[in-house]
């Protein structure tokens, strides 16, 4: 009775290419999202160039006008019409 029961590991079909590039691409995926929550939970001191803009005075004036511009820039004037009476 003994020499009836097959110990041998089954028979597991070779995976496809299809099937390996999607087991490797999650695991870049998962990788990949460990990496952006370490980035979050994991502070990264600043450089000093950084820190030097902020203490710099500026005025409100002077960041409105660029947006101001790029606003104006990317509407056409309108055409004026004579009034029909």
């Amino acid at each position: 009775m003994a020499s009836d029961l097959d110990f041998s590991p089954p028979e597991v079909p070779e995976p496809t290419f299809l099937e390996n590039l999607l087991r490797y691409g999650l695991f870049l995926g998962a990788i990949f999202q460990l990496i952006c929550v370490l980035a979050i939970i994991v502070p990264v001191p600043k450089s000093h160039e950084v820190e030097a803009e902020p203490s710099e005075p500026r005025s409100a004036e002077v960041t409105r006008k660029p947006k101001a511009v790029a606003l104006s820039a990317s509407k056409r004037p309108k055409k004026e019409s004579k009034k029909k009476r």
